[in-house]
């Protein structure tokens, strides 16, 4: 068996990197808003730098993004060219409840979806919603402390209440929360942390992550209360850690930071925490707030299906004297066998495999690979065309190790949904040159640029990889 004849292609991307609109529509300001461009960008987005409101001297590009908030008609037409069978995007939390805590949802901002949902419907587009990707409203930082604070839970429940009655009968596949093992990361992006001075750092994150699985659990209840057609999955930022050496010390320094990762999804998936994680809470004294309410919840409501992103393996060493290498804000080991792109991502195909047979094995639940991309500057000729074949060589790579996933190893794979099917802003960095998309948008760092959008090379590339179903990658 290859690609099952019901097999989801399609792209993704993310309402705060390419939707723009900030202040259109009744929306909120939300904490990806504040996110700057440049050198301050990782203090601000891992909670280190408070920035709660647009500072002077400092570009924010999700202002404005791509103008996916004007243009999604043009956007959409362009995915139902390439053949899309389903479509990620996610929702801005701040568009719907601009303050986060209010009783009643903006119409405005409900419409706009509904409208985007019908343009994809009025071409056979699935639409994948990710319901928060690390979109979180300034109003619950300010006032209620971001995700740690257990009042989150109720409002997310409000929220997505919200969203499966508007949308039902127009979208089925939903995301609960964006990679949420960022929260370790990118605590400020990821949940609205800003640390207070005497606080226990880890001891805030748990505490977010905890209030966030919860709201998923939650979140799961009410989708198939409300509608029993709706499959909700959770999402993780994978790739596997291999040991640096055989080294026993570098093997179970590999297993555990593995297990790091993967304890979000297994409260999601299997619906309690882990002897690992629990071990590791008692160990360095953290005392989570966790109400027998919250277990039974977890317990009762796991998720449907497991997605992940997947740009790189990783690798870690316990021995002095090896180098690093960047991926996807978890910083790795460098593997002296693979090599890398621009901006230092290490290329692993076979390590996609690896990550499907791993998450597949342990949690024998459908999955979906809802990112996978290389970002590279794209270089626009005299004639307009982008020859992007570096990006055609890493996907075709990564569709091969899909299949043999698929073919040899038994893995039920729900679809594909390559990251930024459009170029967008970079999460990590604030860029605009790091680009992913079939689509190319005149845009650049700093945010000058017309905003029209043409067509790579690998948009002729992916829309015959769709129309064969994955049989033809040439």
């Amino acid at each position: 068996m290859s690609f099952p004849k019901n097999f989801l292609w399609g792209g993704a991307t993310a309402a705060n990197q390419c939707e723009g609109g900030y202040n259109e529509g009744g929306r909120g300001l939300a904490n990806v808003d504040v996110i700057p461009h440049g050198e301050d960008r990782f203090k601000v987005g891992s909670g280190v730098r408070e920035m709660l409101d647009f500072e002077e001297g400092y570009y924010y590009p999700a202002q404005i993004g791509i103008d996916f908030y004007h243009n999604y008609k043009e956007d959409i037409a362009l995915f139902a060219e390439m053949g899309f069978k389903t479509f990620r995007l996610s929702i801005g939390w701040s568009r719907i409840f601009p303050k986060g805590d209010e009783l009643e949802p903006n119409e405005e901002g409900l419409k706009f979806y509904e409208d985007v949902f019908k343009e994809c419907q009025k071409y056979g587009i699935e639409p994948l919603v990710t319901i928060t990707h690390f979109d979180l409203p300034i109003h619950l930082i300010k006032e209620y402390g971001g995700w740690r604070n257990r009042e989150l839970i109720e409002m997310y429940k409000r929220l997505v209440t919200v969203l499966f009655t508007r949308y039902k009968g127009l979208v089925k596949y939903w995301l609960t929360f964006n990679e949420v093992n960022v929260i370790l990361h990118f605590p400020f992006m990821g949940a609205g942390l800003l640390f207070k001075e005497g606080e226990n750092p880890k001891h805030a994150i748990y505490q977010a992550a905890h209030n966030e699985l919860v709201a998923s659990a939650w979140a799961t209840k009410i989708a198939h209360e409300i509608d029993p057609n709706n499959q909700v999955g959770c999402m993780l930022c994978g790739g596997q850690f291999y040991p640096y050496s055989c080294h026993p010390e570098d093997v179970f320094a590999a297993l555990t930071k593995d297990r790091e990762n993967l304890m979000f999804i297994d409260v999601q998936a299997r619906g309690y925490y882990p002897s690992y994680a629990l071990k590791m809470f008692e160990k360095e004294g953290i005392e989570i707030n966790m109400t027998d309410e919250d277990l039974e919840i977890l317990k009762a409501h796991t998720v449907d299906f497991v997605s992940f992103s997947y740009y790189s393996s990783r690798c870690i060493s316990t021995q002095e004297g090896a180098g690093t290498s960047d991926g996807n804000i978890i910083s790795s080991t460098t593997n002296p066998y693979l090599k890398a792109s621009e901006w230092g991502w290490q290329i692993d195909p076979l390590g996609l495999r690896i990550t499907l047979n791993t998450l597949y094995d342990r949690y024998q639940k459908p999955l979906f690979i809802v990112e996978n991309g290389l970002g590279a500057k794209d270089t626009v000729e005299a004639d307009g065309s982008i020859n992007d074949d570096y990006r055609i060589d890493y996907l075709r790579d990564h569709v091969k190790a899909m299949k043999d996933a698929i073919e040899e190893d038994g893995v039920d794979l729900l679809g594909f949904t390559p990251w930024g099917c459009i170029d967008l802003v970079s999460a990590s960095t604030g860029e605009m040159s790091k680009r992913y998309g079939f689509i190319y948008v005149d845009r650049d760092d700093l945010g000058n640029g017309t905003l029209k959008r043409s067509k790579k090379k690998s948009f002729d590339w992916y829309k015959q990889v769709i129309e064969s179903n994955g049989e033809n990658l040439d």
